[in-house]
């Protein structure tokens, strides 16, 4: 593993280089730094698990076969533009949600030089993502697939942001409309197709297979990615901020996060008022209450059942798939996220 992803990061070298020298714009020193400066700090960053996952999912599809050094670098091309796309929404995310770590350091745009400017390096993430596919894959048979697939998932994750942030509007705060099916398509958007289903589909596509065909991979993908971000919402509030490198704001932020779904089914009246009356509030004080809540209404029990159900229902899914390859990728991606603490 060390191996691979010492690979990997000098695969974001080349990739970085390339960019660096792109023939359509006419590049000064300040230029180059800035960019350069901006990449090394917003993209390579977090665990790259999105990234490494399009290696390990190609070399699970190829089965016996070992990949050839041009599959390597192609897969990891791919896993990288998935890390530029992860490192265009959360530059972008921090601005809107006002955070102030990401990855155990100041957000990008908190940095004293960059703030507002730190939209248009966003966009500059987001450019540079045709720009890799271009170079590395024009020739191949399924770049169309690949444009198309990045453009899907791209256009799927900005709805799933949208109907994140228009949930939390000022003035239309009311904790009712917050349900478990809106939770559900909140997550389905914003975060299980480009962390989950995105990796698998480009190594799909290397392996020259049609996602047309993979229909239900994509549903088995979306469930883990569901499963994922419950435990984010988990981990937000009950993790340690140290293991999970930011500090959770979940409750001040107003949220719908699946606790506070929980919390206000299995609330009584009284409780039910609690809630409503602190949270979304950013004192200490109020968000104290909330979580004292939580612990009183066993939040973490409900989640530890919610957990070996999702597992269970999840495993069921994948042992059903006929293919054993495809079985290999899946419990490689479950195996990553089953009872993380980060």
């Amino acid at each position: 593993m060390a191996d691979l992803k010492s690979m990997f990061m000098k695969v974001y070298d080349t990739l970085k280089k390339d960019l660096l020298e792109d023939p359509a714009f006419e590049w000064s020193p300040d230029s180059s730094q800035w960019v350069e400066k901006m990449l090394d700090y917003t993209v390579p960053g977090g665990k790259l698990n999105r990234g490494l996952s399009v290696v390990d999912s190609l070399k699970l599809l190829k089965e016996e076969e070992d990949l050839t050094e041009d599959e390597i670098f192609l897969s990891s091309t791919l896993g990288w533009c998935i890390e530029w796309l992860q490192a265009y929404f959360l530059v972008l995310d921090d601005i809107m949600d006002a955070s102030h770590t990401r990855r155990g350091q100041p957000c990008w745009f908190r940095l004293p030089k960059v703030g507002m400017i730190a939209v248009n390096d966003g966009i500059l993430l987001r450019n540079h993502i045709p720009r890799m596919l271009k170079k590395h894959f024009r020739n191949k048979d399924y770049y169309v697939d690949l444009l198309d697939l990045f453009n899907e998932v791209e256009f799927q994750t900005a709805h799933g942001q949208m109907i994140d942030l228009i949930t939390t509007l000022e003035g239309e705060k009311d904790l009712s409309k917050y349900t478990e099916s809106l939770h559900r398509r909140i997550v389905q958007y914003k975060t299980a197709y480009y962390s989950f289903y995105l990796p698998v589909a480009c190594a799909l596509l290397m392996a020259g297979e049609k996602l047309e065909n993979h229909i239900e991979v994509q549903n088995i993908l979306v469930e883990m990615g569901t499963y994922f971000q419950v435990q984010d919402d988990y981990l937000d509030c009950f993790g340690d901020p140290e293991t999970i490198g930011k500090i959770g704001t979940d409750i001040e932020d107003f949220k719908c996060s699946w606790l506070v779904v929980k919390a206000f089914q299995l609330s009584n009246e009284e409780q039910k008022k609690l809630l409503l009356e602190n949270y979304g509030k950013a004192d200490p004080g109020n968000v104290a209450k909330v979580k004292a809540l939580y612990h009183e209404l066993n939040l973490q029990g409900v989640f530890e059942e919610y957990e070996s159900k999702s597992y269970e229902k999840i495993i069921t899914s994948i042992e059903a798939h006929p293919s054993k390859a495809v079985q290999a990728v899946l419990k490689s991606f479950l195996g990553k996220i089953y009872k993380r603490q980060k």
